[in-house]
């Protein structure tokens, strides 16, 4: 009998807990082993889904960036046919997600691999962006450098309007406006830029608007969860 990796989603909110569908704790309960990426909030998580639940009860490994040892492990309770769940610190696992490395492993080992519906803050964004949802590219994190930073902006501004593609990115939330800053400087004035903070919380933040009438407006998103969208059409 193969081994079941469940693709466990979590929240983007705390407090959205209804964004999770209810088989996703069924999954849960048919597995006795748990990859997670932060061990302390999916106990948090899975607690906050179902009192009952005896965390305990479960194999518990820390996926941090999938390490030689991690991956043994993983290989190891698949050898035992044992059903596994996959965790992300938010979202889905495997997308912007250490998680993915197991789940190469497991297609290798030919386990039954389960993706579970849940939020993506990639997906959420694009949809309510307005671009365009034909052709996109998730680029994570922008350079650090801000030469670097500035050349890989410029480059996705020709990308997009090349491709005709929408182009998605991240930041780390307490540099979220010295990007912004810099967007609003080096973009053209009719590129179109979204950024969706906060995606299923209470204060659920999404506009899409021109670099010219973002100047006009000025959001404070420090220490937020963002994703950002640019676009130029062609």
């Amino acid at each position: 009998m193969s081994s079941i990796i469940y693709l466990i989603p979590t929240l983007l909110d705390e407090n959205a807990a209804q964004t999770i569908p209810a088989y996703v704790m069924q999954a849960v309960k048919d597995s006795s082993v748990i990859f997670a990426e932060n061990e302390r909030t999916a106990r948090r998580f899975f607690k906050k889904m179902d009192r009952d639940i005896v965390i305990d009860n479960y194999e518990w490994y820390s996926i941090h960036k999938a390490e030689a040892e991690v991956l043994q492990s993983f290989r190891e309770k698949i050898k035992q046919h044992k059903n596994i769940c996959i965790i992300s610190e938010a979202g889905c696992p495997g997308i912007a997600d250490p998680g993915q490395v197991l789940i190469a492993a497991a297609q290798q080992m030919d386990a039954i691999v389960k993706p579970l519906v849940g939020p993506s803050s990639i997906l959420l964004a694009l949809m309510a962006s307005g671009m365009n949802g034909q052709q996109f590219e998730f680029l994570g994190y922008l350079p650090i450098d801000n030469y670097e930073r500035v050349k890989r902006i410029q480059a996705m501004e020709i990308n997009s309007q090349k491709k005709n593609s929408t182009q998605i990115f991240i930041e780390t939330p307490y540099r979220n406006n010295q990007l912004v800053e810099t967007l609003l400087k080096v973009c053209k004035p009719n590129t179109q830029l979204c950024i969706a903070a906060e995606l299923t919380g209470n204060n659920e933040f999404i506009k899409t608007k021109t670099i010219a009438a973002w100047k006009k407006d000025k959001t404070d998103f420090h220490k937020k969860p963002v994703i950002f969208l640019l676009y130029c059409g062609s």
